[in-house]
């Protein structure tokens, strides 16, 4: 299992950015583990409460990508914990992104597609597969 998390994130698994439990390694690092959380959290979020706009989604995903720019190119390094947490709100705001993208492809394929069947038979078939994901912004986080 733990050779598939680190091919799955791409992780490096390197012992001092991990977290250990009794004595044993994570398979993944605190970054990864973050992640991971983020997305199996993302998932129920959206289910029952539903994602952020597309803004906060990427005001989500900042601080990790921040936080590895600066370790990449100054001498600083976080800390796991700070790993961690930027880590679980870049994987929630990560599966708030997948929405989106499905969204934008329905979208796009649906303009192809009005190209060859009658448009208004595709409208009715991309208002059907766009409703499955409505419009539902987390109330707190809409901008």
């Amino acid at each position: 299992m733990g050779k598939f998390l680190r091919i799955f994130f791409g992780c490096h698994g390197r012992a001092d950015r991990s977290f250990f439990f009794r004595g044993r390694q994570f398979p993944i690092c605190a970054r990864c583990t973050g992640e991971l959380i983020g997305i199996l959290c993302g998932i129920p979020i959206v289910l029952f409460i539903g994602y952020a706009s597309f803004p906060m989604t990427l005001l989500l995903m900042a601080p990790l990508v921040a936080d590895g720019f600066l370790q990449l190119l100054t001498p600083y390094e976080s800390k796991n914990y700070r790993r961690l947490i930027t880590g679980i709100l870049f994987g929630v705001a990560f599966v708030f992104f997948l929405i989106y993208y499905y969204r934008a492809n329905i979208i796009v394929a649906g303009t192809i597609v009005k190209w060859f069947i009658d448009p208004a038979k595709v409208d009715k078939a991309m208002e059907q597969f766009l409703w499955q994901t409505g419009q539902i912004c987390l109330t707190t986080l809409c901008i």
